[in-house]
């Protein structure tokens, strides 16, 4: 009884916890200016089947993606003994699904096959990013936290599957024993050889180390939930809403801002009377703080896996350039998580910091270098758009403060001047027709 008690605190607690920080983040979401991501329902949801859930754009490099399988089959797939677990939890039960019978045995048989593959897959993930230091994953912006967040998730993984193992070898060894309340056989295809290493133990020892197991892999499952808001693993959350809400519109096609359109059409049709501007709101012409982004960037920014697979694949970074679509994508969501703390210390409001994301967190310099090629677009195995963000930060930088590179300017003062990018007259732009 007592240990039932603890458990539904425990799992009501972290229950408790997860809703509050997913409610933060989703409050974060929506500093964020509309957009409508509704059209084409169908496609998203090919789209989200066919990315999302079949990682279609991961088998482009077979050893991570085979590796990340194993991860992510087995881990989703583990967490239904999870949900016995927790049943067995609750109501003092043993086993709670042993009622399947024979089916029983393929579960945890299956179960100790996946958990093993976890255990393998996330032992090569640590040896490429520690000892083979694969290329994309030891970049500068990986240095400090991301890099420990990532081995953190990685060790709490084999240990949570290693807890798994030594419970299923300690509860073999008390079925054996007779021992009360340990009374299901189950197949062990993993456990069973590892438990002559605790075949010499008395029952009481089995028992507290079973227990001990059992307790840590509950708790370690109930903190790691609770841990995702806070690391680029929440990407097992979010990748789906992500991918749904992709952008489906070919990737060279641009967005118009909507003032300039309207003035546009004001210019080509004078009758044209463009719609009331709400005066509560301030006109901005491209983004310079998250806030100035639409919700999908930030969700972009919170769905990032840090894979690296953009940066690796952009031209400019390649080439040494100071660009790289991966911390585009890490800076918005570290400022965004700073937008958010500011409005919780100020009760709601949010006060200026005199920080944003254009200046503080990324510079000019790695904006212009983005030929804008789509690479990054591409290569993202959750679809998330980091050329959007570049596009509507340089956007800023031209229309509000007039600091495009020189080149551009030419470029600009030949358009308005000349009708073309080039310093030719407009009454000469035929004469190569002519030779």
């Amino acid at each position: 009884m007592i240990s039932s008690i603890l458990f539904i605190l425990l799992l009501g607690g972290g229950i408790v916890l997860f809703t509050l920080n997913v409610r933060k983040v989703i409050r974060n979401i929506r500093l964020g200016k509309e957009l409508d991501r509704t059209d084409q329902p169908a496609k998203r949801w090919s789209v989200m089947a066919r990315v999302a859930l079949g990682q279609s754009k991961m088998v482009t490099r077979p050893i991570p993606a085979i590796l990340h399988i194993f991860v992510y089959v087995g881990f989703v797939i583990i967490n239904i003994e999870v949900v016995e677990m927790f049943v067995d939890g609750i109501f003092g039960t043993h086993r709670f699904l042993s009622f399947t019978g024979g089916f029983y045995n393929f579960l945890i048989g299956s179960f100790e096959i996946l958990a093993f593959l976890v255990t393998f897959g996330c032992v090569v993930f640590l040896i490429r990013r520690n000892i083979v230091h694969v290329k994309r994953l030891i970049s500068k912006e990986l240095n400090g936290w991301p890099k420990t967040d990532a081995n953190l998730i990685l060790i709490t993984e084999i240990l949570l599957m290693s807890a798994f193992f030594i419970m299923n070898a300690c509860d073999s060894l008390l079925l054996n024993m007779g021992s009360h309340h340990y009374d299901v056989s189950f197949a062990q295809p993993v456990s069973q050889f590892i438990t002559p290493l605790f075949a010499s133990m008395s029952e009481g020892q089995l028992i507290a180390i079973e227990r001990t197991c059992w307790w840590f892999h509950v708790t370690g499952i109930i903190a790691f939930l609770n841990y995702l808001p806070y690391s680029k693993h929440f990407h097992i959350l979010l990748a789906f809403p992500n991918v749904y809400y992709s952008n489906l519109k070919p990737k060279g096609a641009f967005t118009n801002l909507q003032s300039v359109t309207n003035e546009v059409k004001a210019m080509m049709d004078p009758s044209f009377v463009p719609p009331a501007a709400d005066p509560n709101v301030p006109m901005r012409f491209g983004a310079k703080d998250v806030t100035d982004l639409n919700w999908k960037q930030l969700l972009d920014a919170y769905t990032c896996t840090e894979c690296g697979r953009c940066t690796s694949a952009c031209p400019a970074n390649i080439t040494g350039k100071l660009l790289s679509p991966r911390k585009i994508m890490m800076d918005t969501r570290d400022r965004l998580e700073e937008v958010g703390k500011n409005r919780d210390n100020n009760k709601g409001e949010l006060k200026d910091d005199g920080k944003s994301l254009l200046g503080n967190y990324i510079t000019p310099e790695e904006l212009w270098a983005c030929t804008s090629c789509n690479a990054c677009v591409q290569e993202c195995p959750v679809n998330i758009d980091p050329l959007s963000i570049i596009m509507d930060m340089r956007r800023y930088i031209v229309m509000e403060q007039s600091a495009a590179p020189t080149e551009l300017n030419g470029m600009f003062s030949n358009t308005e001047n000349n009708g073309a990018p080039w310093q030719f007259s407009p009454s000469d732009r035929l004469n190569w027709a002519k030779e």
